[in-house]
């Protein structure tokens, strides 16, 4: 494994291999973090519960900067978060608390950070692919929004694991 002392840094990776990142990092001796949760999906047929990243398109690796080409150079890797092209470590105690977090056994939930007046995108469902603007929380899980359907407001609840937030 790589330098205890080494910091922890975001690794942004392509949609869907978080897992196969995780996998080739650990095989080039670098440590990485990959959390995941447990989460039910319905399908037409069926209800399966899958594991799932907990924050999608990112894995967490502990690296050197003599290390940072091989991070790089990871099939599936697109970049290390970082800002102004510098990268950004992620604190030990960060890392500590999501690893408390994740094995608390507790049932974890992932939602977009969502305010009231944001424009939101239906990601599946009936209603996959209209955008809205996000009126009001209703309760934790459900909330208000208003979508444009033939230049009229129609308010509908939904759940707010369905929505995403809309790219300005």
């Amino acid at each position: 494994m790589s330098d205890n002392y080494a910091p922890w840094f975001a690794v942004a990776v392509k949609p869907q291999h978080e897992k196969a990142v995780a996998a080739q990092l650990q095989s080039k001796a670098l440590e990485s973090y990959l959390p995941i949760y447990r989460a039910r999906r319905r399908w037409s047929d069926r209800v399966k519960t899958v594991e799932l990243p907990l924050f999608p398109r990112y894995v967490f690796c502990r690296f050197g900067s003599q290390e940072r080409p091989k991070v790089l150079t990871t099939p599936g890797v697109h970049s290390i978060v970082g800002f102004s092209g510098k990268p950004c470590p992620v604190t030990e105690d960060e890392i500590a608390a999501i690893r408390t977090l994740v094995l608390s056994g507790l049932p974890l939930r992932v939602w977009s950070c969502l305010t009231v007046g944001q424009r939101v995108r239906v990601r599946r469902g009936a209603m996959e692919g209209l955008e809205g603007v996000l009126v009001r929380e209703k309760t934790a899980c459900r909330l208000v929004v208003n979508l444009e359907l033939l230049n009229r407001g129609v308010a509908v609840e939904i759940e707010r694991d369905v929505l995403e937030p809309v790219a300005a």
